[in-house]
């Protein structure tokens, strides 16, 4: 009996024959990577920036100034961001190994 593939195969089976930009460029053709992130993680993570500040320590201004790109993340921040986050640091500074970032993101 053959079995139906599911969606994950049939979307990694799709990844090599798609015209898609991976949003990694995209966000670099339209800032900051790093800001990118932060805002799609804190989204993901469905809290305001007000609670990250809370959970961080981190003033809500600056964070707002991370997500749009205005304020440099540093090695302490992003260690800080990624616990209120419950992340890994390193997703901020595009050095985590492809194939660890979806675990790092579903944590």
């Amino acid at each position: 009996m053959v079995r139906p593939k599911n969606v994950t195969t049939r979307y990694a089976e799709g990844l090599g024959k798609s015209n898609s930009t991976p949003w990694r460029d995209v966000a670099a053709k339209r800032g900051s990577v790093p800001a990118s992130v932060l805002r799609g993680a804190r989204s993901k993570a469905e809290i305001t920036q007000t609670k990250l500040s809370e959970l961080t320590g981190i003033p809500q201004r600056h964070i707002s100034e991370m997500e749009r790109g205005k304020r440099p993340i540093g090695k302490e921040t992003a260690r800080k961001l990624a616990e209120g986050l419950k992340t890994d640091y390193r997703v901020f500074f595009d050095i985590l190994p492809a194939h660890e970032w979806a675990e790092a993101i579903e944590n």
